[in-house]
């Protein structure tokens, strides 16, 4: 699975590792639904240092189309409410 984390580049992640990322992605809509702003930002520096970690930087000579599109990590809650909701950025 390619992601590709806004204003920073894409990661090629593992299956298992995107498995990972969408339980996380899930909880990142769970606290945008309740609301819950303080939760939400722990959550998506969770999701982005996820990525960061396991992922494995694509070289920017190498066009490939990302699976996932994840939110700059300045991301504000009121514009993460707009993006991590229903099944959230990962379907499944």
């Amino acid at each position: 699975m390619i992601v590709r984390i806004a204003t920073e580049g894409q990661y090629e992640l593992t299956e298992s590792d995107a498995e990972a990322l969408n339980e996380l992605d899930n909880h990142a809509v769970g606290a945008c639904e309740a609301g819950d702003e303080e939760q939400f930002n722990a959550t998506f520096r969770e999701l982005i240092d996820f990525v960061r970690k396991h992922g494995q930087p694509v070289a920017e000579d190498r066009l490939e189309p990302s699976d996932v599109i994840l939110p700059p990590p300045d991301v504000s809650f009121d514009e993460a409410k707009a993006e991590f909701s229903g099944e959230g950025l990962i379907p499944g």
